[in-house]
């Protein structure tokens, strides 16, 4: 089974944040923040779409409606509430 976005949706897998303070303290899930940034993973039909499949992206911290699949997290959310691309 796959997911195919509708429109101007983009299917995002949120990257895990850092469990470590840059001084070594060890983070507790409770205390991690939502994570912001993500690689798209599929893009909807729509032709103003900018957005490529593994693009790595910075996205608005409480967008998206959660979607779980295979046991995976997904955010599927529209192409708004992508802030930025980012180019390494």
């Amino acid at each position: 089974m796959k997911i195919q976005p509708l429109g101007a949706r983009v299917l995002v897998k949120p990257l895990d944040q850092e469990s470590k303070t840059p001084s070594g303290l060890l983070l507790p899930d409770t205390a991690k923040e939502k994570p912001q940034t993500g690689l798209v993973v599929a893009v909807g039909d729509d032709e103003d779409i900018k957005l490529r499949e593994n693009d790595k992206v910075i996205f608005a911290k409480y967008s998206g409606a959660e979607v779980r699949l295979h046991g995976v997290d997904y955010l599927l959310m529209e192409c708004g509430d992508i802030l930025a691309r980012i180019v390494e």
